[in-house]
């Protein structure tokens, strides 16, 4: 149980565990998860803990308190757990795994597992008067529980309340796992008391005889605002130190384990003092993400949606590889066997556009054909037979008419990229003086030092700043991105 972060001269140099052992580091990666200082509530009880069954820690809360880190609380929900055995399943609606599901990874040619079974059930009447007769029970609704929670998530306290005018709500039951009977309610999170939490629960078709194996609750937790860190995921206080996950106030697995990842590769990178990671928004999601945290801050848990990236068309899943993986590469973290398969890829890619670029029929080449809403590659297969000589794989093809369907929207994009790209990318130095700046606003110049951005694009986009403040930040920073502060004077 790590109790204490130790730093030296403004460095991190080591953590202390419960037991007074020292771990020295050069680099120290935080992902506390919602354990810290986190209080657990179902109903009137509170008890400590981060996860049910699980401790908290409070001491971290400290050191980073010491440190001269602000922190703030959040709060986040999750339904009860029940036994399987104990569901009437004949009264739920099936609801199937994928016929043909596609596998996320790029290395996976198919997913050859069975897939499970979830079920559909719905909340009724009787459930939500009953919610509405227990608000007052409900922390979130009583004043025990004051912080603020994920609004794309909330609790079926929430929902019965937002849409009063609705008579049900969706419960999705999903199976916990191969090798258990446990099955995760979606749909119904809640910190209600446990009585209410059973009569709820024995309300619900298919669920009357359902024993519950862990109630819902609710937890807070501490975090630290991002706007304290860096794009790299390091902090501005304490050089080598790195916080990733909840701790920046996000909420879900995915944008948890996405700040790992690049957290990760930055404090190796640092170790070996090699340059920093930086992902651009117009590179892969997980740069609009952390660029969104370290630049606007957060106002409650974030959740990472498509809606939040302006060139959300040229991030897509089936291109992710062609995007991501020569990256990968230049870092050093892609396998020989990424590669080779990722090189096979492009040439197959490459070879198709240009059999299709270059071969006509009836006046139009290939692509042009492709364009058009009723024609894929099996079309061209038939107008052209030697389109099924070139060999491409399924994804192959998908990629190809994705590109060449889209192409001209594309194209627009990548040039308003390239067009704003130039001024965004202009380097701000971290010691840049804007208060020396007399032309700057001085709610500017407040916000400009407090984020420190890292280049004019994310001076943009930091809240409250104005076309006018950049062309003045602009006059200060020559081509090479250097201040010229004695100009200002």
């Amino acid at each position: 149980m790590v109790e204490d972060i130790l730093v030296e001269d403004g460095r991190v140099t080591g953590i202390r565990v419960r037991g007074d052992a020292i771990y020295r580091c050069a680099a120290l990666i935080l992902t506390t998860g919602t354990f810290l200082q986190a209080i657990m509530h179902t109903g009137e009880a509170k008890t400590q803990g981060g996860r049910a069954g699980e401790g908290t820690t409070g001491t971290v809360s400290d050191a980073l308190n010491r440190l001269g880190f602000e922190l703030a609380r959040f709060k986040t929900g999750t339904p009860a757990r029940l036994n399987g055995r104990t569901i009437d399943f004949n009264q739920l609606q099936r609801q199937p795994g994928d016929a043909d599901p596609q596998p996320f990874s790029f290395m996976t040619d198919r997913i050859e597992q069975e897939q499970m079974e979830c079920f559909l059930t719905d909340t009724n009447q009787h459930v939500h008067d009953l919610i509405r007769a227990n608000l007052h029970r409900a922390p979130m609704y009583s004043g025990q529980i004051n912080s603020t929670g994920p609004r794309y998530c909330p609790s079926i306290e929430d929902k019965v309340v937002r849409f009063s005018d609705k008579a049900s709500h969706q419960i999705f039951l999903e199976p916990e796992g191969r090798r258990t009977h446990e099955i995760y309610c979606n749909g119904i999170s809640t910190s209600l008391p446990r009585d209410v939490q059973d009569e709820m629960i024995h309300s619900i078709a298919g669920l009357e005889k359902a024993e519950i194996m862990r109630y819902g609750y609710a937890v807070e937790y501490d975090f630290a605002p991002p706007t304290q860190l860096s794009p790299t995921l390091e902090t501005k206080k304490v050089a080598g130190l790195y916080f990733a996950g909840q701790i920046n106030g996000t909420t879900g697995y995915e944008e948890a384990a996405g700040q790992g990842l690049i957290a990760g590769i930055n404090a190796a990178l640092k170790v070996d003092n090699r340059p920093e990671f930086i992902l651009d928004r117009n590179q892969g999601y997980l740069g609009v993400l952390i660029d969104d945290l370290v630049t606007k801050g957060v106002d409650e848990p974030y959740r990472m949606f498509t809606s939040r990236a302006e060139y959300r068309l040229i991030l897509r899943q089936d291109n992710a590889d062609r995007r991501l993986t020569p990256l990968a590469i230049q870092l050093g973290i892609a396998s020989a066997e990424r590669i080779q398969r990722f090189e096979e890829s492009v040439a197959q890619i490459e070879r198709g556009q240009s059999y299709i670029k270059t071969t006509r029929y009836h006046g139009q080449t290939l692509e042009d054909w492709l364009r058009r809403p009723d024609y894929d590659w099996v079309k061209l297969c038939e107008m052209v037979p030697d389109v099924a000589t070139l060999g491409l794989s399924e994804r192959v093809i998908e990629q190809i008419e994705i590109d060449a369907m889209y192409s001209g929207y594309l194209k627009k994009q990548e040039k308003e990229i390239a067009r704003y790209s130039k001024i965004h990318a202009v380097k701000i130095p971290s010691t840049f003086d804007y208060h020396a700046l007399p032309q700057l606003r001085n709610e500017a110049k407040d916000k400009l030092s407090r984020i420190r951005p890292v280049t004019v694009g994310q001076a943009e986009r930091v809240s409250g700043i104005t076309p006018a403040d950049l062309t003045v930040l602009l006059m200060y920073l020559d081509k090479a991105g250097k201040p010229s502060p004695e100009s200002a004077t």
